[in-house]
């Protein structure tokens, strides 16, 4: 079972950023997933979530500015960045709960410079 980040990079302050999350999680539709992220020197925080009934939530730093999706025909977790700061850079991980086991990709890097 993998989860796989695609879409970082570095982009400048107040544009806009989509990250991909590709996985093998078998009825993904099923599963809740998660984005994480980590910034510098910081603890990997929650950044945002969606239940397979499609319900979202997103913490406080981030909200507004972003939107979590899925595609289950695809397999494919996004997340749409918006109005991107400084303080967004991070490594963005994706995240899930599978067979009692938590997945986890190898993240991805977001730098946000100008």
């Amino acid at each position: 079972v993998y989860l796989v980040e695609f879409g970082g990079g570095l982009v400048q302050p107040g544009r806009s950023l989509r990250l991909f999350c590709i996985t093998s999680v078998t009825y993904f539709c099923f599963h809740s997933m998660n984005w994480y992220h980590q910034a510098p020197g910081k603890e990997r925080d929650l950044c945002a979530t969606i239940v397979p009934t499609g319900y979202t939530n997103y913490s406080v730093s981030v909200k507004g500015r972003i939107i979590v999706s899925r595609d289950n025909v695809r397999n494919t977790l996004y997340l749409q960045m918006n109005s991107l700061e400084p303080e967004d850079t991070a490594v963005y991980y994706c995240q899930t709960r599978y067979r009692g086991r938590e997945i986890w990709g190898r993240g991805i890097l977001v730098t946000v410079s100008s």
